[in-house]
């Protein structure tokens, strides 16, 4: 107990601190992000790995969960016979909340961790140091190019799974309850309004940002050898998730008061 008290850094402490350090390789980010030279190919192939080899993984998500989703509500909807508005209702959970967060929970499993898998490799075997020493930034080398490919795949990401999960929606509404699927289509799209569409984009764009820089910090920070990338990756994946479902919480609430 004596020992504990006289421990020079509390929890709370270490907390501040670690916030403090994602925000200042946020803020570098930001800053090298917009310095020349850009370095397209590596962009390009990040975004390749963060956007296009996710899609079979963010398909199977969206899809399983639209239907999931028709067909949970059917059980109330048809006590009140009103079926119809499950597409409605599938509209409205895919574009404001299941689209976007389901989107980044997948993304910060499989390309979150595969990027702090990477950096944290780089860093135990000292191949961060050697580009240090070689003049290069590691932050621009790094972690800017999965700081934007993030950003702009994530978004597209969404757009897809919203649609998918409409389509899930769709196939339990024509297959098991038996609605016209031009009726179903025009009750989907009537729900949505601009409002629904860009605020999970806006919540994409944020966990895109959380995702990324949460991965790079904890592989940045990586020690220990391969025991150490893999508790890196581990923790890199529970704090990327806890924080994107923080985060929505926290911007449901705003739009709600907002709009």
């Amino acid at each position: 107990m004596h020992r504990r008290l006289l421990s020079p850094y509390t929890k709370f402490d270490k907390f501040v601190v670690y916030v403090g350090g994602l925000t200042m390789l946020f803020l570098r980010t930001i800053t090298w992000a917009v310095r020349p030279p850009f370095k397209k190919k590596e962009l390009l192939y990040q975004m390749k790995k963060t956007g296009v080899d996710s899609i079979s993984i963010v398909f199977l998500t969206a899809f399983f969960t639209g239907i999931v989703l028709a067909f949970q509500s059917a059980y109330t909807m048809r006590q009140m016979s009103a079926e119809i508005y499950i597409a409605s209702l599938v509209a409205l959970s895919m574009t404001r909340e299941l689209g976007p967060v389901l989107t980044a929970l997948v993304v910060a499993a499989r390309v979150g961790a595969s990027i702090t898998a990477e950096v944290g490799t780089m860093k135990v075997t000292e191949q961060i140091d050697a580009l240090e020493t070689m003049g290069t930034n590691p932050i621009k080398y790094l972690v800017v190019p999965r700081f934007l490919a993030l950003a702009m795949m994530l978004p597209l990401l969404t757009i897809y799974a919203d649609f998918v999960g409409m389509a899930g929606g769709l196939l339990v509404g024509v297959s098991k309850l038996h609605l016209a699927p031009t009726l179903y289509m025009k009750k989907t799209f009537d729900a949505l309004v601009y409002k629904d569409l860009y605020t999970g984009l806006l919540k994409s764009v944020v966990f895109a940002g959380i995702i990324s820089i949460v991965a790079c910090y904890e592989g940045m920070r990586t020690r220990g050898g391969a025991e150490g990338v893999g508790k890196s990756t581990t923790l890199s994946v529970v704090i990327s998730c806890v924080l994107v479902i923080s985060f929505d919480c926290f911007f449901t609430a705003l739009f709600y008061f907002m709009f």
